[in-house]
């Protein structure tokens, strides 16, 4: 019976260590200025300044970002509702649109709370990476 009380803890402390592992990793992977946000976003968001620009002080430049969603008002509708500067490409590949049901989001950093936006992007399900818009 002790044996068995042992074992009980030992593996509750163990699944509670695990749990609390992957909280942690959670939270400080997505501090502001982390690179990867739920493993979306695929560039380094400190190079960017407060007001989401980059570069030397007399030539700061915003930064462009795509990624791909499917090609339905509803889910145009709730990237509108995230990130006002987006502008949707059909019929545009980009580097993230996989199919013909998709369609291409091109949104940019200059934008108040610029942090927050990519983080409610990339908390979407259907959006599976954010990545720099280099309009090759």
């Amino acid at each position: 019976m002790f044996l068995r009380q042992r074992l009980f803890i030992f593996i509750f402390l163990v699944c509670l260590a695990f749990c609390l592992g992957l909280a942690c990793h959670y939270f400080c992977a997505n501090e502001p200025g982390n690179m990867i946000r739920v493993g979306k976003i695929e560039f380094d968001l400190d190079q960017l300044d407060a007001d989401g620009l980059r570069g030397p002080p007399d030539g700061k430049v915003a930064l462009s970002y795509e990624f791909a969603i499917p090609d339905t008002q509803e889910c145009k509708a709730q990237v509108i509702g995230i990130d006002k500067t987006v502008q949707f490409m059909p019929g545009s590949r980009g580097r993230t649109v996989k199919g013909d049901d998709e369609c291409l989001c091109i949104g940019s950093t200059q934008q108040k709370n610029f942090r927050q936006v990519l983080y409610s992007l990339a908390e979407l399900s259907y959006v599976e990476r954010i990545i720099v818009c280099d309009f090759e």
